[in-house]
């Protein structure tokens, strides 16, 4: 099973992250323009919270709040969910189920080493179900 650090090694680790008073506006412009579905709120070195779509949809469009004016801070989810880089693909995802979260930040000693979202976790299971159906198969035929 793929670990959170061989997912990262394929996919990469750039991780988007904006300051708490970041307004609301500025982070989805953020979010539109590195076509990404969270971002991690860090102050200073500290990971402080998350602030993804479902944030906006749930704490702005629906209670009327104003994106131009609401920093981050006010609608992040500041009870972040982070997991280690040598947990497992399938770990994660039970994780996310779990907590209904699509987001994981990676720490490593407590540093912030990346991100991983469901997408990435699904990409991960089931290329590794290819490969042992592929070997299944093999096996089957010869």
């Amino acid at each position: 099973m793929a670990t959170v650090k061989q997912m990262l090694m394929s996919k990469g680790n750039e991780v988007y992250t904006i300051t708490p008073d970041t307004t609301v506006l500025d982070a989805l412009r953020l979010m539109a323009e590195k076509d990404v579905g969270a971002l991690l709120i860090v102050d200073g070195d500290t990971l402080t919270g998350i602030f993804s779509e479902r944030d906006y949809a749930r704490k702005i469009a629906l209670q009327g709040k104003s994106s131009r004016n609401t920093p981050v801070w006010a609608v992040m989810t500041d009870d972040v969910v982070c997991i280690s880089p040598d947990l497992p693909a399938d770990k994660c995802m039970a994780i996310m189920t779990d907590k209904r979260i699509r987001h994981l930040p990676v720490l490593d000693d407590g540093r912030l080493v990346g991100v991983i979202s469901i997408g990435d976790v699904v990409k991960s299971i089931m290329s590794e179900q290819q490969v042992l159906i592929r070997h299944l198969e093999d096996y089957i035929l010869s």
